[in-house]
């Protein structure tokens, strides 16, 4: 079965809204919460639910007992046990086929392991458990004394499937002492209702696009539809993941949570590293303060600088998913990085804006390209990642510089087909794409607030487009089924 978060959330959330707000004690608004929340992770992932309950108890448990501890060794490993526990069902799900065909590949035999049914949101689900034993063995955070609670905070229905990932520190206290203004109400169903239009008329638009664009071609046979696919899929992954985010940003300040900002308009960066300053800006952080830091970070010289990167970004590229081509697209941003941070640093200083902007867009979609492929054939039913195979992926690569290596090295077309297709059927569609990722509500915002009359009339054309994009997308929604999340497989 597709899982499907918007179909679900059309048909239970206003039931969930009616019950929360109508209960005044926060004790039964958190236990109708987590009952929503259990009832939603079910509803796609039927099983393993026990799973994530399983795992989120043992740690509840050793929580406890971390922060009793006064013994150095034992508070250490209790700490080390529960890491090896949360991550074992990660590992097993995500990595063991990997790991057993890559080995056996490595010793020649023909041996192969089936890829496991991996459970939805485990990824992230798993990082947030480990956030909250490892907050408590710091003690930046109390433990929980209700397991309910520490459940509730791993199963938040908002951000259970693809994040944010939400550090327990950051929402210790809500869970235990919150309330929604009329304001919160507002501005985060605001929210929700731009997460839903980015979702439906951005991501999913962006992906028919890049579906039809296959159909007539498994592959770039051109240098325009080489760049189209990888602007395509681009775009399609930032709409995609950003809705995501909104929706589950939006839910959570409607019901009082005060979560993280995952994407800041990451496509207008200047630079890589401000690229990943504002593109999945959680699991940054969750990186930095989890492995870099306590690796060392930069405190321990160039050489060791290096090496905490290459640790990171290894399994940077690893957390996306058990791939060759995870790995390399995690290897090529350490290289990027290192190159601007070691060897171009003064001289990018010296270039011009527009001119770092563009090479940095390039970067990023040569980047997506690498990441794009999984190793498994396109199917109508559901496209995520688009290239089949390493020769698919070497052959794109050349594609995007106008070559072939077709029957030897040779100049591709500049137009094909396909590309000459989608720019008659979609016409201006993907510029009006790459505008919507540029920050227009931010500029929107800067000009309506500067004085009250203008609040006034932002606030009335705001209601208004809102109300538009909902009507809109919900009349998308019933015309034509919603394509599921990208990161659900995550």
């Amino acid at each position: 079965m597709v899982f499907s978060s918007t179909t679900f959330l059309f048909l239970f959330l206003p039931a969930l809204l009616l019950l929360y707000f109508c209960c005044r004690n926060l004790r039964w608004r958190n236990a109708i919460l987590l009952i929503f929340s259990l009832i939603f992770y079910a509803w796609g992932e039927p099983v393993w639910i026990f799973g994530m309950i399983a795992i989120t108890l043992i740690n509840y448990a050793l929580a406890l007992v971390i922060s009793r501890s006064r013994n150095r060794l034992a508070r250490r490993l209790l700490l080390a046990l529960s890491v090896v526990v949360s991550l074992s069902l990660l590992f097993w799900f995500k990595y063991s086929s990997f790991l057993f065909n890559s080995f056996a590949a490595l010793f020649g035999s023909e041996a192969r392991a089936a890829s496991k049914h991996l459970p939805v949101g485990i990824s992230f689900y798993t990082f947030q458990v480990l956030t909250y034993t490892i907050d408590v063995y710091r003690r930046k955070a109390r433990p929980q004394r209700n397991p309910l609670y520490t459940l509730l905070y791993i199963s938040c229905f908002p951000q259970l499937i693809a994040g944010p990932i939400v550090q327990y520190a950051d929402v210790a206290e809500d869970l235990n002492d919150r309330r929604t203004t009329a304001t919160d109400f507002l501005r985060g169903m605001q929210r929700v209702v731009l997460g839903l239009a980015k979702k439906i008329l951005l991501a999913d638009v962006c992906y028919r696009m890049l579906l039809d664009l296959l159909k007539v071609s498994a592959g770039p046979e051109s240098f325009l539809s080489a760049w189209l696919m990888a602007l395509l899929f681009s775009m399609r992954l930032y709409f995609d993941f950003s809705a995501y985010s909104d929706i589950a940003i939006g839910l959570g300040r409607v019901f009082g949570f005060h979560y993280m900002e995952n994407f800041d308009h990451p496509y207008i960066s200047k630079s890589i590293v401000e690229f990943w300053r504002r593109w999945h800006i959680s699991l940054s952080r969750f990186f930095r303060d989890y492995v870099y830091i306590p690796l060392g970070g930069n405190r321990r010289g160039t050489l060791r600088t290096v090496l905490n990167l290459t640790v990171v970004w290894v399994l940077t590229g690893l957390w996306h998913g058990a791939n060759w081509n995870f790995v390399l697209w995690g290897v090529y941003y350490l290289v990027l990085l290192l190159l601007e941070r070691f060897v171009l640093n003064r001289f990018l200083e010296k270039v011009p804006a527009w001119i770092r902007h563009i090479v940095t867009l390039i970067l990023i979609a040569v980047g997506w390209v690498i990441f794009a492929y999984d190793g498994v054939p396109i199917t109508d039913k559901q496209l995520t990642l688009y290239l089949p195979d390493f020769p698919a992926l070497g052959s794109h690569l050349l594609a995007l510089i106008g070559l072939s290596k077709n029957g030897g090295l040779h100049f591709l077309p500049f137009a094909d087909k396909a590309f000459l297709l989608i720019a008659k059927r979609y016409t201006v569609l993907p510029l009006l794409f790459m505008i919507c990722c540029l920050p227009l509500k931010d500029w929107v915002n800067r000009f309506f607030t500067k004085n009250e009359r203008r609040a006034f009339w932002g606030e009335l054309l705001g209601a208004v487009v809102l109300t538009a994009l909902f009507v809109v997308s919900v009349i998308f929604l019933i015309r034509q089924s919603s394509v599921p999340n990208i990161y659900y497989n995550f």
